[in-house]
């Protein structure tokens, strides 16, 4: 009989046990939970960290995130107001306000992200097809700095009246008003990438490559105009030294001939000598210039050349 009651005893004691550990739950300091009895919600969502109690195998607890979260939608082909076809991709993050609110209305962490994206992609959606896309890529006007003349009408910007920025505010308005009721609150939205549609991508990318062949262009003609001018220039000044040192080299050698012949008359007046002497160098430099070494001269007796040739002073 003891032993019977030892056993039941035993049995209670484990039951109570696990029933105990059963009631009790802890939420800490990143989650809030919400306690559920037969799938319904029982008493107020515990939101602060610590020990809790609840009824212990008929009633179960939901841990929901106290944390920011993130959305990270998925890229969309979506028209602007100006026809242009572009790839959007978006990103936000989220908290749950009401947990209570949020497992009622949505259950959990993938519904929410499931009913997000559906919110957050509509209102993309409008945002843009209400918009010129140069209101989607620009924040602000601005004044490009003009570094080349010749480019000036090439960086001229169009004015924006609205803007990313003022975009990316409205859609996350919108979207706030229409999870107000799911118990969760959009905290921000951005733009994560615009981009065109590879159609559109490969016609941009051509008229960008005219663009900029364009301007090479028109570099190179300032270029080759430029070379032209310097080799005009060059000719020119090269023209002009070399008639400055052709004048100056006849100056010269018509002085120095004026003196050589100076030199000579001088030579030649001076005395029977000299003047013999001129006559002999002069008789020389005429044999040097009409004589090489396949010629042959004949020379009568009573020519000058003779005598000098003959005579052994």
């Amino acid at each position: 009989m003891k032993k019977v009651a030892s056993l039941v005893f035993g049995i209670i004691a484990v039951a109570a046990g696990v029933a105990a550990m059963d009631s009790i739950f802890v939420v800490d300091e990143t989650q809030q939970a919400v306690v559920t009895q037969f799938g319904r919600p029982v008493g107020e969502p515990r939101v602060e960290p610590g020990l809790n109690v609840k009824l212990p195998f008929i009633q179960r607890v939901s841990f929901f995130d106290k944390r920011f979260l993130e959305w990270d939608g998925d890229a969309n082909q979506v028209p602007t107001r100006d026809k242009k076809f572009i790839f959007v991709d978006s990103y936000a993050r989220w908290e749950i306000t009401d947990p209570l609110q949020f497992f009622i209305r949505l259950r959990d962490e993938r519904g929410a992200q499931s009913r997000i994206s559906d919110i957050v992609d509509g209102e993309t959606r409008n945002a843009v097809a209400e918009n010129d896309l140069i209101e989607l890529i620009r924040t602000s006007n601005r004044t490009p700095e003009q570094t080349e003349e010749f480019l000036e009408d090439l960086d001229q910007l169009d004015d924006i009246a609205i803007g990313r920025d003022a975009i990316e505010r409205l859609i996350l308005e919108r979207a706030n008003e229409r999870t107000s009721d799911l118990g969760i609150r959009i905290l921000d939205f951005r733009f994560k990438r615009i981009n065109y549609v590879d159609e559109v991508r490969r016609s941009i990318n051509e008229r960008m490559i005219s663009e900029r062949n364009q301007i090479a262009d028109l570099f190179r003609s300032e270029g080759q105009g430029e070379a032209r001018r310097i080799e005009g220039q060059k000719d020119l000044e090269l023209a002009s030294i070399q008639s400055q040192a052709f004048r100056e080299s006849e100056e010269i050698r018509g002085r120095a001939d004026a003196e050589a012949t100076s030199i000579y008359a001088n030579a030649y007046n001076r005395s029977r000598q000299a003047r013999e002497l001129y006559a002999f160098l002069k008789s020389l430099e005429t044999l040097e210039a009409s004589l090489d070494s396949s010629s042959t001269i004949v020379l009568s007796t009573d020519s000058e050349l003779f005598r000098y040739l003959a005579s052994p002073q």
